[in-house]
């Protein structure tokens, strides 16, 4: 019995396969990722050096979507994270992280908001102006 056969026959493969992870840890799986992520990059950066965009907040939109990308783009090529990785823990902490993060940031733009309009109601107050 050779050693690639004792390993499966023990179960200490732990049920991964290399179908398991959709995209291969091949070069070419990490190259397509290297690259994809360098255009990603490469693209706000331009678009910001050059002003290519007039208006703020458009810049701001397409800055932030190309940025949604390039995590979605890591996850895959880089992390190797699909629903079937891991049984879908992988998906459920990744999905758990999210709701944290919205979470908190929301709360954060929150508390900074009422902060700015509660704490020195004496500056809004028009009838305390010189």
């Amino acid at each position: 019995m050779s050693a690639h056969d004792e390993l499966h026959a023990h179960g200490g493969d732990h049920g991964h396969d290399e179908e398991d992870f959709g995209i291969h840890a091949t070069f070419g799986g990490y190259m397509t990722g290297f690259v994809l992520a360098v255009v990603l990059t490469v693209i706000p950066f331009w678009l910001v050096m050059d002003h290519v965009i007039a208006k703020s907040s458009t810049a701001a939109v397409i800055i932030l979507t190309l940025a949604a990308v390039q995590i979605v783009v890591h996850m895959i090529y880089f992390l190797h994270m699909n629903a079937k990785s891991e049984g879908g823990w992988n998906m459920l902490a990744l999905v758990f992280t999210i709701v944290l993060v919205v979470i908190t940031l929301s709360g954060s733009i929150w508390i900074m908001y009422h902060l700015n309009s509660n704490m020195m109601p004496s500056m809004m107050d028009p009838s305390n102006l010189p």
